[in-house]
């Protein structure tokens, strides 16, 4: 079984940032296959987050970030969950069951870790701790989009930031978010780190103290090119802001 590297861009950018897509594809190459899904279920939600990626990198773009992604669905493996854990290759995705990881082997769990977690993750850490010996100290972003209606339910919030062990820059996009957009934000939503949804912060910031947050988007924002491209000229002045206020405080 091959190894699914994660792409990494602007490794020479001069930003003081790093962002990451953890769920940027919606491919199923070999040997997993379609996981016994339809087209349909191919291209929703379940299978990755649409929009994330051309955001990611409309704000790398506007901040010369690096950025790093990942390149095959989260349903095969999530790289933002740990190998122990069960959303890392799921049964059942919201309401929809995922045949292809109905009984997974022991087996097929490492060499599914193997061939997508461990690439993704020696990747990050790679870039991140280059940027530390350089004697820089990178802002880890996870950039994610969410569903507008989930389990039947529609949700009002636009943009929701999220914080792990440490709060600061979560609270600091809040503010600035309300402060310059007419975004609907807010903060640990419509996640928080109780859903277990901040492994990679948790795994590659927090180790090393660096200042951490994960977006999400509501996918229907950012639906087209254009809309990801005016979402990152939105965003990006926000995150400026508050990681330059991180730095004044």
């Amino acid at each position: 079984m091959g190894r699914f590297a994660p792409v990494v861009e602007g490794r020479d950018r001069r930003g003081d940032l790093i962002l990451v897509c953890d769920h940027a594809a919606n491919a199923f190459p070999a040997p997993w296959g379609d996981l016994g899904l339809s087209d349909d279920q191919r291209r929703a939600h379940i299978a990755w987050d649409p929009g994330a990626l051309g955001l990611m990198r409309g704000l790398a773009a506007r901040m010369d970030a690096a950025c790093v992604h990942a390149t095959v669905s989260r349903l095969i493996y999530d790289c933002n969950r740990a190998p122990d854990m069960a959303g890392a290759m799921p049964a059942r995705s919201e309401v929809h069951d995922i045949p292809g990881n109905a009984a997974i082997s022991p087996e097929d769990r490492l060499a599914r870790t193997r061939a997508v977690y461990q690439p993704f993750h020696a990747a990050l850490h790679d870039l991140i701790a280059d940027r530390i010996a350089l004697g820089r100290r990178p802002a880890i972003i996870t950039v994610h989009s969410f569903t507008p209606v989930y389990h039947g339910v529609a949700r009002a919030v636009e943009f929701g930031v999220i914080h792990d062990a440490d709060p600061a820059l979560a609270q600091s996009i809040v503010a600035e978010a309300r402060a310059r957009t007419r975004l609907n934000t807010d903060l640990n939503a419509p996640y928080s780190a109780a859903d277990d949804v901040t492994h990679t912060l948790r795994l590659q910031a927090t180790p090393y103290g660096l200042s951490n947050a994960m977006l999400e988007i509501r996918n229907d924002l950012i639906a087209t090119p254009e809309a990801e491209a005016s979402m990152a000229d939105t965003l990006a002045p926000v995150l400026s802001a508050a990681l330059a206020r991180l730095k004044e405080a």
